[in-house]
């Protein structure tokens, strides 16, 4: 009777252990390749609590263990090169670019840009550290606000006061971040990042977030 009540309960522990082993592999939509960017998204997002969304709005995100996001900082710079690295090309600011008037050389030059940003961040990682403010895939960049106001203090980073032009260098950054359009992967996913600029009455900078 003793075996047969050690025999019970081991079956019972064991089928328990199974059944939670296949709740823990079991696939979840945003984890579906085969669902579409905007369904993962929606089925993520509905699982985060108020507080872990209140979490990732910060430019460093904690990590989520229990939903498999990673601890990323969002805050590095690509304005003109892959900010604050050694041994990268730094090229023209903004303002000197956009006088080039050259848009498809913007393309080439941020085509570049991504991939010394990629260089960098999984170099790093390969010496065993982890995601930092400076060294992450998360790039804000292009500054597209219209340069009217020089009491701004920062029009150096845009691409100048005509509309038109500066549509058109921005677009091809973020072309070029992106990379070629035959490389069967997007490299780079931009966002909106809109701050409130102090130094001039209702001034708003109006940069893109370029996450690779």
């Amino acid at each position: 009777m003793v075996m047969k009540s050690i025999l019970k309960r081991s079956s019972f522990v064991f089928v328990s252990l199974l059944f939670s082993v296949s709740l823990w592999t079991q696939q979840l939509p945003y984890q579906n390749p085969e669902l579409s960017s905007e369904e993962r998204a929606k089925d993520l997002i509905s699982r985060l609590t108020l507080e872990e969304k209140a979490t990732l709005l910060c430019d460093q995100s904690d990590a989520i263990p229990r939903l498999g996001i990673k601890k990323f900082n969002w805050w590095s710079e690509a304005l003109h090169g892959y900010a604050n690295n050694d041994n990268v090309t730094v090229f023209p600011e903004p303002i000197g670019m956009a006088a080039s008037f050259n848009d498809e050389l913007l393309y080439k030059i941020f085509d570049a840009v991504s991939d010394e940003a990629r260089a960098k961040y999984n170099q790093w990682l390969q010496l065993g550290n982890e995601n930092k403010r400076f060294l992450s895939l998360s790039v804000w960049t292009p500054n597209v606000n219209i340069f009217r106001d020089p009491r701004w203090g920062r029009g150096q980073e845009t691409y100048g006061e005509d509309p038109y032009l500066m549509s058109r260098m921005g677009v091809q950054v973020v072309k070029g971040l992106q990379g070629p359009t035959d490389a069967g992967t997007v490299n780079c996913l931009l966002v909106p990042n809109t701050t409130l600029c102090t130094r001039v009455p209702n001034g708003a900078a109006t940069s893109l977030t370029s996450t690779m």
